[in-house]
């Protein structure tokens, strides 16, 4: 088998994995009854049915928002970075971006490079405010406004002013905390109040569903983004078309992020503990549950779990940031070493990292339902340990199929854990501090890749921008 069938031979394997396991996932689908005590509206009707409903008025939007971010991944992109790039250090308008600014509208490098920083730097800031903003006002309200700001980022793409590009940026970052804080927020709270006695398995199954379906979402948003940008021959079009999504994605939310109780659907909104109330301090103590009087930052300090999952995604993301800035160099050395002169095929190694990714959703998906006995933490520990081993093995031995193979590994690692992720901050994260808690989780993480990146030759106008903030 020549080299350039070795991907494509991967390509269809693991594919034809994927198919199997989804099948596996459809005909093994538990039905589960509702517990004694749920309340009547719900056992007014069918329990499973309205879980499907329940999943119809989320998922869709939040891949269409998802879609949306995809949108933005030009031809170059898709190529050169990959999957995760689109999360909060927004690695790929490195070249998106760039095209836009050094090639449209003729900006210097110092430009652009102050543009990213802004983009950067509002991100961090903007994660230690937004979580509680979302809380005191609702979740609801925080996703109709990422709508909106991240539609007018994209516009701004189509202006020469400076002033509003950099305006543009601001905006990004904000939305960018946004995204992965409030969307999630509003799930889980709302879903354990439609399904307070469903079992956790299966908030964990959507979990796993949100990230197979994102996969998916990915590969097709990448490859319409290459064609509309072929088709307009502008890079901006991919970021119109996405603040199109985004109007669709707020009106949806609009219509149709209500609860299923009646009195709650007439304000169609959840909140956290400086929102609005209607439960008495009685009401509370008969529940056992205790209003927060700690800050969010003393509740990291004294519990140990929320202290260990936010040092858990600072590092295993943060790690996740830096493959996706240097796996696709890795793959091009080890395949010169080897003798070959030929390009690699990006496209079909990036659709493998896919379908790597999406095996090890579905691989999760299959542990908690199967295997009750390996506990969250078991498995998050095992993941951890598995995804070090698929970094420092390609360091051992420098063979183009192992670096590639253990990339896939890191993929599959990818995919179990963040629904595993999402699932222990689901659990353990208080519904009224849920937003706030999960954007200042990604304050250390947008620390600490911009740290490690800025150690780089690639990244040392990271570092020279930094130093000059710094030093005012």
């Amino acid at each position: 088998m020549t080299k350039m069938d070795f991907y494509p031979t991967n390509f269809a394997a693991l594919a034809l994995i994927n198919v199997l396991l989804a099948y596996r996932e459809y005909k093994q689908e538990v039905v589960i009854e509702p517990e004694k005590g749920a309340r009547e509206k719900v056992l007014k009707n069918d329990f499973q049915d309205l879980l499907k409903a329940f999943k119809w008025r989320f998922l869709p939007i939040y891949l269409l928002v998802n879609g949306s971010d995809w949108l933005q991944v030009s031809k170059n992109t898709r190529v050169s970075f990959g999957f995760h790039q689109r999360q909060n250090l927004r690695l790929k308008y490195l070249e998106t971006e760039t095209n836009i600014y050094t090639d449209e509208k003729g900006l210097a490098e110092e430009v652009v490079a102050a543009l990213f920083m802004t983009g950067f730097l509002s991100g961090a800031v903007s994660a230690s405010f937004t979580g509680k903003l979302a809380d005191r006002y609702g979740r609801r309200a925080a996703c109709l406004a990422f709508c909106v700001i991240y539609s007018l980022s994209c516009l701004t793409l189509l202006t020469n002013d400076l002033a509003t590009l950099f305006l543009g940026r601001v905006l990004g970052g904000v939305s960018t905390t946004l995204m992965y804080s409030v969307f999630e927020s509003w799930m889980v709270t709302e879903f354990n109040a439609s399904f307070p006695d469903a079992p956790g398995s299966i908030l964990s199954g959507i979990f796993s569903t949100m990230t197979t379906l994102n996969t998916v979402v990915a590969i097709l948003a990448g490859i319409f983004a290459e064609w509309v940008t072929d088709l307009t021959g502008t890079e901006k079009a991919p970021f119109m078309t996405a603040a199109g999504c985004l109007m669709v994605a707020f009106f949806a939310i609009s219509k149709n992020w209500v609860r299923f109780d009646e009195i709650l659907a007439r304000e169609g909104e959840n909140y956290g503990e400086s929102g609005p109330s209607k439960m008495s301090m009685l009401d509370m103590e008969g529940k056992g549950i205790e209003a927060p009087a700690k800050s969010t930052l003393r509740l990291f300090l004294d519990d140990k779990r929320l202290l260990a999952l936010g040092v858990t995604s600072c590092f295993f993301e943060g790690s996740m940031y830096i493959f996706i800035f240097f796996k696709f160099p890795a793959l091009k050395l080890s395949h010169k070493l080897a003798g070959h002169q030929d390009d690699l095929p990006f496209g079909v190694i990036f659709a493998v990292l896919m379908c790597s990714m999406m095996t090890g959703s579905m691989i999760y998906n299959y542990t908690t339902t199967s295997h009750a006995s390996i506990t969250p933490t078991k498995l998050l520990i095992a993941t951890l340990s598995v995804a070090a081993a698929s970094f420092f093995l390609p360091v051992l031995i420098r063979d183009e199929s192992v670096t590639f193979w253990c990339f896939c590994v890191f993929e599959v690692c990818c995919g179990v854990y963040f629904p595993l992720m999402a699932y222990q901050k689901g659990r353990i994260v208080d519904d009224s501090v849920r937003a706030n808690v999960y954007g200042l989780m990604r304050v250390p993480l947008n620390c600490f890749v911009v740290l490690v990146l800025s150690t780089t030759r690639e990244g040392m106008w990271l570092g020279c921008l930094l130093g000059v903030i710094a030093n005012g």
